[in-house]
């Protein structure tokens, strides 16, 4: 390998013998000359810049995208929240000693990510402590679209805490359907699911390793598997890492109609326990996608799986990435196949409306696995109602579609988001601990 002498300011090499070929006490000497110059220009500055550049860097800000999302409120944020660039699912083994020790946890868990999403200057540290915070953003926190999801899975509910009798009725390990490929994974279940999300990758992981910091005696991390929300291209909905648009035909939640029907559990309702009132059913799936084989499938083939247009997103027998597919005009599949995905799913009849789930997943990328093929997929998850009633019954419709061959679903499980935080002095799982 051939090294090229380095330009100076003008753009020419620098001849032997000038600052880019230096002895190295050359080097030292003109490094050393430049941190004294700088030291006596500071201390010639005087107190005065000093303290002033403390103050700007101490003011409280919106962070980097301008998005603070709220706390507090009869829902857990990062469920409607407009889906945020970077995300992070961790999954936790809880190891609290006992009941007091949950219950401590969880206030711990709200206090953190309280403080997380609101964002501010850092508490101060005294030199002799360890610092407050990791200081990888900054000494001011931005709140840069920070929301943390808390789940719990049903292993939380064995006779560790005496809440078996408290389960909520749906929940259960997920189940391996007839496509997937879950022997052997290290990816599956756990007591406690954590979806982190915010605007910006740093801010994910600054708040992960603030909340494992501060937790590390109640709770230990068990999987986490990273996402990224593409951006529209051109417009529309996002693409996943079969080019397809992904999420076209989520519910209309902002219809409160519609969210109570197929989003929130109601205490009391179909067997709920009453503390569940304001929480909703969590489905995190890993699903790698065989990218090497897809991408060797003809246009055609593609389309007619999906059943939208790999281009605008359109329906098979629409224009536009918004039309309704019109199956009942095409009984027989003759526009959209029977199999097609999007048939599948959503069938579109009256008997089938209250099935819907909502769509909130990431891609992901993990380099290459040991024969050299790359690691890519979704990071499928989706929150409902009733995880029995809407999840389970379109993964049975959906079992042996054409697509299997070309997907691998290798982890994930099934958790209870929590109720929300109502206010300063509540806490997650202040009523199910009640």
């Amino acid at each position: 390998m051939s090294l090229r002498t380095p330009p100076t300011p003008d753009g020419c090499p620098m001849a032997a013998g000038q600052a880019g070929q230096a002895e190295p006490s050359l080097r030292r000497r003109v490094f050393l000359r430049g941190a004294t110059l700088g030291a006596t220009v500071g201390a010639a500055v005087g107190a005065g810049a000093l303290a002033g550049a403390v103050a700007v860097a101490a003011e409280p800000g919106p962070g980097p995208s301008g998005r603070r999302i709220p706390f507090h409120g009869p829902h857990q944020a990062g469920i409607t929240t407009p889906q945020q660039a970077a995300a992070s699912f961790v999954s936790f083994n809880v190891i609290a000693p006992d009941r007091a020790g949950l219950v401590s946890l969880l206030q711990t868990l709200t206090d953190r990510i309280r403080a997380l999403t609101a964002g501010g200057p850092v508490p101060a540290t005294d030199l002799a402590s360890p610092p407050s915070d990791s200081a990888t953003l900054g000494p001011v926190l931005p709140a840069d679209g920070l929301t943390v999801t808390v789940g719990v899975g049903a292993s939380l509910f064995d006779g560790r805490y005496g809440l078996a009798a408290r389960k909520p009725a749906q929940l259960v390990p997920m189940p391996a359907f007839p496509d997937d490929n879950l022997v052997g994974s290290t990816e599956l279940h756990g007591d406690l699911m954590l979806q982190i999300c915010a605007d910006s990758r740093d801010t994910v992981m600054h708040a992960l390793r603030d909340i494992a910091k501060h937790t590390r005696g109640g709770m230990q991390a068990s999987w986490k598997v990273d996402g990224f929300h593409a951006a529209p291209r051109p417009s529309g909905t996002p693409r996943n890492q079969l080019g397809f648009k992904d999420g076209t035909a989520n519910p209309d939640i902002a219809d409160r109609t519609v969210a109570d029907a197929v989003l929130w559990t109601h205490g009391g309702a179909s067997g709920e326990p009453a503390w569940v009132e304001g929480g909703s059913y969590q489905v995190v799936r890993i699903i790698r996608m065989l990218v090497e084989f897809w991408d060797r499938v003809s246009l055609h083939e593609q389309e007619n799986m999906i059943g939208r247009r790999r281009d605008t997103g359109a329906p098979l027998d629409g224009t536009r990435e918004s039309d309704p597919p019109d199956y009942h005009a095409d009984p027989q599949g003759l526009l959209t196949p029977m199999t097609a995905h999007i048939r599948l799913a959503n069938p579109r009849t009256p008997a089938t409306t209250n099935q819907q789930i909502l769509r909130r997943g990431y891609n992901y990328e993990r380099g290459l696995d040991l024969d050299g093929n790359l690691d890519v997929g979704l990071v499928f998850c989706c929150y409902q109602q009733d995880v029995a009633r809407q999840f389970q019954t379109v993964q049975q419709r959906l079992a042996g579609e054409p697509l299997v061959d070309y997907i691998s679903p290798t982890g994930g499980g099934y958790f209870f988001a929590l109720p929300g935080v109502t206010g300063p002095n509540d806490h997650f799982g202040s009523a199910l601990l009640a």
